[in-house]
């Protein structure tokens, strides 16, 4: 589907998506936008809103205001239409453990309709693509959580949407586990498949993002690709170790000549001072050769997506704590509203 100037029309969209539970505001006004075959990060706190939004845009609860589109078709007007072109991977595994890999697969391409030659092709197709080719006809319930969310995966794409719908899809999994789906999930953008990608890791979302939506309390608090983000939580530093606390003063002046701010860690002898990316580096290691100070270790030191999430939201990731008013909004939206069913 195209805009009326040509372009391609975004594959999703959020218009001004409103939840209220109660007196309490899950989601507040979000609005961003995926061009189709690029991956969007949705990051925020627990509680901030982001499982609230991925369920208003998958028709699972109806917003309070605002709308949607996916795939070209309105959320609360084509419901139907809105599942026929997504598909949804929640924060846990949904595979039914008393089928075989196979047999998840196939029962969904059932329910889709689809015609059983398809379905053969297809099922042995995505077994192959999610390496589960040797445990395919093997209970779910041996699965190791690794392939459990692979198999969650391939369930997921039987029926080929143009739209992936992911909601913390590596919680849980070894660091293993979770480098492995990540090249799976690598594989479904080159075919060109977009993907809505909710996470708390904040790693994740930079091997994977083209864009990052941040939000808090159910607002859009920033947005941007992840080195635009990086960038407004900071500039660069050079991080500078010498051999010698003896060296500490003299490497501290010479740092100042391209930094106002140096800080210097006496006990581990290292300073670290503001710089402008690789140019700054360059004319400090340039000094420190012709100094004579003894050095042990130099690098550059970017900011991280941790920096921004502190930025952003004055805590940093790995010490957010789960919010009641969340916890609240969530029971409320498990509740039963239209089925998932094709």
């Amino acid at each position: 589907m195209g805009s009326e100037d040509g372009t391609a029309a975004p594959a999703v969209e959020a218009i001004d998506l409103v939840k209220h539970f109660g007196d309490t505001r899950a989601v507040d006004g979000v609005s961003f936008s995926i061009p189709r075959g690029t991956v969007l990060g949705l990051l925020g706190p627990n509680g901030a809103g982001k499982t609230t939004t991925v369920r208003m845009l998958t028709t699972l609860s109806r917003p309070t205001s605002g709308t949607g589109r996916v795939n070209g078709h309105d959320i609360v007007d084509e419901p139907a239409a809105v599942r026929r072109s997504m598909g949804l991977t929640g924060q846990a595994a949904t595979v039914d453990e008393l089928l075989t890999g196979r047999e998840n697969v196939r029962l969904i391409g059932r329910l889709y309709g689809l015609p059983l030659k398809y379905l053969r092709e297809s099922t042995d197709e995505l077994m192959e693509r999610f390496r589960l080719t040797d445990a395919a006809d093997r209970l779910a319930k041996t699965y190791s959580g690794g392939m459990r969310r692979r198999l969650d995966l391939a369930v997921s794409l039987v029926a080929a949407p143009p739209v992936l719908f992911l909601d913390e899809p590596t919680t849980g999994l070894d660091p293993r586990s979770r480098v492995e789906l990540w090249d799976v999930l690598r594989g479904l953008v080159r075919d060109s498949t977009t993907l809505l990608l909710t996470t708390q890791y904040l790693e994740e979302a930079d091997q994977l993002a083209d864009q990052i939506v941040v939000i808090d309390h159910g607002n859009v608090i920033a947005s941007g690709t992840p080195a635009q983000l990086k960038e407004e939580a900071g500039k660069a530093s050079v991080v500078l170790t010498v051999q010698s606390a003896a060296d500490l003063p003299a490497a501290e002046q010479l740092l100042h000549t391209c930094s106002p701010e140096v800080h210097v860690e006496p006990a581990s002898r290292r300073l670290t001072a503001q710089a402008d990316g690789l140019r700054d580096m360059t004319l400090i290691a340039d000094a420190l050769r012709d100094s004579g100070i003894a050095v042990e270790d130099l690098g550059l030191k970017r900011p991280s997506l941790d920096d921004v999430f502190l930025h952003l939201t004055g805590r940093r990731a790995e010490t957010v704590d789960d919010e009641t008013s969340s916890k609240h909004a969530d029971d409320q939206d498990s509740q039963p509203t239209e089925s998932m069913q094709p």
